[in-house]
C-alpha cells in the first residue's frame, strides 16, 4: 500500500475515534473506488491491524499491532506538534545519532524511533541495553526560542511528562531519580538524555533521547539488580505505541506550560515525584563524594544538598543513591 494512502486511511480511523467509517467516506478521502478501499483494508490486516466490517456501517479498527512504526503511532495521537512527523528505523545504532543528523532540517516535534538500538547510550556515554521489540527507543527534536542555559530544564520537563505517561498508559506510578532516571519499585526503567545544538546565544535544537524498558521479561545478569521493565513489575505486557502517544501528549502539555508560564508548576511536580527530595543521599561527583539531605532543585535543575555541617552544595552532575 502506498504510504500516502495508508496515512490517509489511518488518519480517518483516528479521527473516528473507534466509530465506523463508511466505505464511501474512505473512498472519498483517499480518492479511489470502494473496491480499492477493500484492498487497502486487507493490506492493513496483513500488517497486523484488526478491522471490523459491518454492512451499511463501514469499517473500524478494533486493535493495532504492538509496533512503534509511523502508522501505529498515528492512530490515537493527541498532539498538535509532537510526534506528528515520525522517522521510523527498524534497527539503528542510536536514535540520538540519527536525530542529530536530521535536526537542522527537521520540523519541530519530529520523532526518531526504532525497534532496536545496537549502540544505545545513556548519560556519560554509558551503554544502554535496548533489545528488539521490547522497549521504547526514541529521540525527539524540539526547537524552543530560548538561550542555551535553559536546556537542562528540558530533562526535568521530560521526566515529569514520562512519569505521568507511565501512570496514564500503564497504570503504575513511577518515581524520578535525579537527574535523568525513572524508577519503578526502586529499579530503573527509563533513562533520559538531553543534548543540544546551539549558537552562543540561541538554541537551534534540543534532542531528547528516551530509552524505556517496557515488555522485557529478563535482563543480563549484570543489570538484573538495578534494572526492570514495566511488564515485569505490572505482570502484563503494555502496548508500546500507547505509551509513546502518552509521552508525546504530556510532553507537549508541559512544554507549552513551560514556554507560557515558566518552570514553577513543573518544578513542583518534579519534586513531588522525586525519590530523593527530603531524604539523605550520597552524591558521587567527579571531585568527590558528598553526603547530606536533598532539599530540592533550583529553577535550573541544580540539586540542592545540605551536608551534616549545614553547608548547602549545588550539585550539577553526580550519581546519587539513597543513604541507608
Amino acid at each position: 500500500m502506498q504510504s500516502s494512502v495508508k496515512h490517509k486511511l489511518l488518519e480517518a480511523f483516528s479521527k473516528a475515534d473507534g466509530d465506523f467509517v463508511s466505505g464511501q467516506a474512505l473512498a472519498d478521502i483517499i480518492g479511489c473506488s470502494r473496491t480499492a478501499v477493500w484492498k487497502h483494508i486487507e493490506s492493513l490486516r496483513q500488517e497486523g491491524f484488526e478491522l471490523e466490517a459491518v454492512r451499511k456501517k463501514g469499517y473500524r479498527i478494533t486493535s493495532k499491532p504492538d509496533k512503534v512504526s509511523e502508522n501505529e503511532l498515528l492512530i490515537g495521537l493527541e498532539t498538535v506538534r509532537l510526534g506528528k512527523k515520525v522517522v521510523f528505523i527498524e534497527s539503528v545504532e542510536s536514535t540520538q545519532k540519527e536525530a542529530h543528523k536530521l535536526a537542522e532540517e527537521a520540523e519541530e516535534g519530529t520523532l526518531v524511533i526504532a525497534e532496536e538500538q545496537t549502540a544505545g547510550r545513556g548519560r556519560m556515554t554509558r551503554e544502554w541495553h535496548s533489545p528488539k521489540y521490547t522497549g521504547i527507543w526514541m529521540s525527539l527534536i524540539l526547537k524552543p526560542n530560548l538561550p542555551p542555559y535553559k536546556a537542562p530544564q528540558f530533562t526535568l520537563i521530560t521526566a515529569v511528562a514520562v512519569t505521568e505517561a507511565i501512570r496514564d498508559a500503564a497504570g503504575v506510578m513511577a518515581e524520578i531519580k535525579w537527574p535523568n532516571d525513572i524508577l519503578l519499585n526502586g529499579k530503573k526503567i527509563t533513562g533520559i538524555l538531553t543534548e543540544l545544538q546551539a549558537d552562543s546565544d540561541q538554541i537551534r535544537s534540543i534532542i531528547i533521547g528516551i530509552g524505556m524498558n517496557v515488555n522485557q521479561r529478563q535482563f543480563p545478569e549484570e543489570l538484573s539488580n538495578i534494572a526492570t521493565s514495566i511488564s515485569i513489575e505490572k505482570g502484563e505486557t503494555v502496548p508500546r505505541a500507547k505509551l509513546v502517544q502518552a509521552i508525546m501528549k504530556n510532553l507537549e502539555l508541559y512544554y507549552d506550560e513551560y514556554m507560557t508560564n515558566g518552570f514553577g508548576l513543573i518544578k513542583d511536580k518534579w519534586e513531588s515525584y522525586a525519590i530523593s527530595i527530603g531524604r539523605h543521599i550520597i552524591a558521587r561527583t567527579v571531585t568527590g563524594t558528598i553526603r547530606g539531605k536533598a532539599l530540592g532543585i533550583t529553577d535550573e535543575g541544580v540539586l540542592k544538598l545540605q551536608d551534616e555541617n549545614g553547608m548547602i552544595h549545588d550539585i550539577y552532575s553526580a550519581d546519587i543513591e539513597i543513604d541507608q
